[in-house]
């Protein structure tokens, strides 16, 4: 083992670690004032939820030795996970890291979900999701499955994290419907500075993320590294001029969307491909994601905050890209397209293909059996009022005291009690 890989991985596995509570801020301000902070406990929740999920069970299923579609349990419980070398670093460390990458790809799923499902069935669904969906393909593709055998190239999670998040982001937003005020009112981000801040805190937690897949402070660490900073920027010049062609004028919610677009069109590809190559990768990755993103809000899709085409297109496109650009000379592993391995692309295109597919099938499925027991959404009323109040009794603003009186309506409402005229008119105009 060495030093410094060890003391490089710990602090990867804080930063990975600090980008959950990053993405709930970078969501939390896209929604209006009402639900933020149903919105930030959607992300909070998922630390202990997942993490603990992935320690008992998750982490075996994805890395234990078994069958080319899933581990074995020789791991469950942790056993076996010890300080033993697991490359340069100890296995404990090594576990350690990938739960962080289990949590946020878990997390990235509640920007699709947001306003309107209910928090108990929501902790469900994190926790069958981590073990049933998420964990079965980081085998496939890190755990010496099938598509690794296969040569499918994902430095830190193309297909594992985003493409797998963002499938099951659109198939939860069609099984869940839209909101009620979608396309019927404008709905606005309610504190634009909050998204910016998780979009810095993002890409700072997304060097760990990137950099350290490498599991080493070495050469394929530095490259990563690098072409986290640069590939986003070139995302975001090209999305400030689509947005100048477009409307006349750059949003900062455009800037922080294409920010998170370069970094998950990037991470697949982090390891793999020249700094050039990078900014180019990154550059061609917001013209798919922003149209996606156009297109998306003239449809009945209410993905609440785009999840599918800022990290199902971007890991699609970034895990295309990396069967394009990648390039032996910078990786040692292999070539790809443009330096005459045209097969590369195809392999990654088999991988996007059957994650996704594994992924919408598995999402749709969890979902449903766990509507068949309960509701997944909330009460109209509460959807009005606010899932703040309704789902935790709380509030992130003292502006509005007079909704958190109307708590006991909703909980009557919940529990089937009829309510009267006068309170429905108060709560309402809520």
């Amino acid at each position: 083992m060495s030093d410094g890989a060890i003391a490089w991985m710990l602090i990867s596995t804080a930063l990975v670690l600090l980008m959950t509570p990053a993405l709930g801020f970078f969501y939390g301000g896209l929604v209006r004032s009402k639900n933020v902070l149903n919105t930030l406990m959607m992300s909070f929740a998922a630390l202990p939820l997942v993490g603990l999920t992935w320690a008992f069970l998750g982490y075996s299923l994805a890395f234990a030795p078994g069958l080319p579609v899933i581990g074995d349990l020789s791991f469950a419980l942790l056993r076996g996970v010890d300080l033993a070398a697991q490359g340069q670093i100890p296995h404990v460390l090594f576990m350690s890291f990938q739960a962080t990458f289990a949590i946020i790809t878990a997390a990235l799923i509640s920007g699709a979900l947001v306003e309107r499902m209910r928090f108990g069935p929501y902790l469900v669904f994190l926790a069958l999701w981590a073990v049933l969906i998420y964990a079965p393909i980081a085998h496939w593709v890190w755990g010496g499955g099938w598509l690794a055998n296969l040569g499918a190239l994902d430095f830190a999670g193309g297909t594992v994290v985003h493409v797998n998040a963002g499938v099951a982001a659109a198939v939860g937003a069609l099984v869940l419907g839209q909101r009620r005020d979608y396309g019927r009112q404008a709905i606005l981000p309610h504190h634009i500075p909050f998204t910016l801040l998780g979009a810095a805190l993002l890409w700072l937690g997304w060097f760990g993320f990137n950099a350290g897949s490498a599991l080493a402070a070495n050469e394929s660490a530095a490259l990563a590294f690098t072409n986290t900073m640069l590939a986003p920027m070139g995302t975001a010049l090209v999305w400030m001029l689509l947005d100048v062609v477009r409307t006349g004028k750059v949003t900062a919610v455009g800037v922080a969307t294409a920010i998170v677009v370069g970094l998950v069109a990037i991470t697949p590809a982090a390891g793999f491909v020249a700094p050039l190559s990078a900014i180019a990768l990154g550059a061609l990755a917001a013209f798919p994601s922003y149209f996606a993103l156009v297109w998306r809000a003239r449809t009945r899709l209410d993905d609440s905050l785009d999840v599918f085409a800022a990290h199902g297109v971007g890991g699609l496109t970034g895990a295309l890209l990396t069967g394009v650009f990648a390039q032996e000379s910078w990786n040692g592993v292999t070539n790809g397209l443009l330096f005459g391995n045209p097969m590369q692309v195809v392999i990654q295109a088999v991988a996007v293909f059957a994650v996704a597919a594994y992924t919408a099938v598995g999402t749709f499925v969890i979902l449903r059996a766990i509507a068949a027991v309960t509701a997944l959404r909330v009460p109209d009323l509460a959807e009005r009022l606010g899932l703040d109040v309704s789902e935790h009794g709380e509030q992130a603003y003292t502006s509005g005291e007079g909704a958190i009186l109307l708590l006991p309506t909703v909980r009557a409402v919940e529990s089937g009690v009829r309510v009267g005229p006068k309170v429905k008119q108060v709560g309402g105009s809520a």
